[in-house]
């Protein structure tokens, strides 16, 4: 136990109100769990609807773990409102939760810094077009998700002409931003963060090669490699990478970048992830405990994180 942390009340934030809520749920009773389990003083938070302020009030936390997942949580609102409260929390700030939350602008930093990414075309509800999508000058296949919803939900792998249209109304069903990239055929890599130093990278191996929900948090035959079977100087390479993306969005303390590597080895970012997962799955604290570093501890550290910063 932390002797800082012992003399404060911890609150997790879970639920939320995307499309990630039972996510969140799950993660944010792992965090709990552990954190009551090494006997802090803990006040879960429910986030289930417009009444979030009442909730923190009564909770009156000194120090707050936000588990949430999605729009409202991961996105800069919840962490605009604790800033106005007053009250410590975890991971990035509303800048960097912004920023990393849409992929459009993500890819978009990222283009900026020089740092690899896959091609895209953003398309807007508002003003989209079904005759001139000019997505097919990416070629097929295609990914096309929501712009600001995490957990691949509402994503489509396209693959023909035919798949382009009905890919697109399905994202645009959780998002008034849709974004198309081309598809990078090959590994799937993820690099964790913490304490502005990388973790051991992670590869996930999917038997139907695609990484979507079903597969995140449905499938019981995906295989993760921790560490990563890579040379070393690929390993320093999208570690350096990670780095990059992390400083690029104004990340902090903690975070996840994930990469696709083609058959050539060439890396390219997919996203930045400002609240990894704490589920039973999670690339993050498998990547923690190749570190040496336990569930607990990884709480603790993120956790301290923000207290840090809130002193500075």
């Amino acid at each position: 136990m932390i002797d800082v942390l012992a003399k404060k009340k911890i609150g997790v934030i879970m639920g939320g109100l995307s499309a990630e809520k039972e996510v969140s749920m799950t993660s944010g009773g792992a965090v709990e769990n552990a954190l009551k389990d090494a006997g802090y003083n803990v006040a879960p938070i429910y986030f289930h609807d417009h009444g979030l302020v009442e909730e923190i009030r009564k909770a009156s936390p000194d120090v707050v773990f936000i588990a949430l997942h999605g729009r409202y949580g991961e996105d800069g609102c919840v962490q605009g409102l604790l800033e106005v409260m007053g009250i410590p929390y975890t991971g990035a700030g509303v800048a960097g939760s912004m920023l990393a939350m849409d992929k459009s602008v993500t890819k978009k930093i990222l283009k900026y810094h020089g740092i690899p990414t896959a091609d895209f075309v953003t398309l807007n509800k508002a003003r989209f077009d079904p005759k001139v999508t000019m997505a097919e000058c990416l070629g097929y296949p295609m990914v096309v998700k929501p712009a600001t919803l995490g957990s691949t939900i509402g994503m489509s792998f396209v693959y023909s002409e035919a798949e382009l249209l009905p890919g697109i109304e399905k994202a645009f069903e959780h998002d008034s931003e849709v974004i198309i990239e081309k598809f990078v055929d090959g590994r799937e890599v993820t690099a964790g963060i913490l304490d502005d130093a990388p973790l051991p990278l992670v590869e996930i191996v999917v038997p139907g090669g695609v990484y979507d929900y079903e597969a995140k948090y449905l499938s019981h035959d995906n295989k993760y490699i921790c560490p990563a079977v890579l040379d070393g100087a690929m390993t320093k390479k999208l570690q350096g990478l990670a780095l990059d993306v992390f400083r690029a969005l104004y990340g902090y303390s903690v975070g996840r970048v994930d990469f696709r590597l083609d058959d050539g080895g060439n890396p390219y970012v997919l996203e930045m992830n400002t609240i990894p997962g704490m589920t039973a799955t999670s690339l993050l604290p498998k990547a923690a405990a190749a570190a040496g570093i336990d569930f607990t501890q990884l709480v603790e550290t993120i956790l301290m994180g923000a207290l840090r910063r809130y002193e500075a």
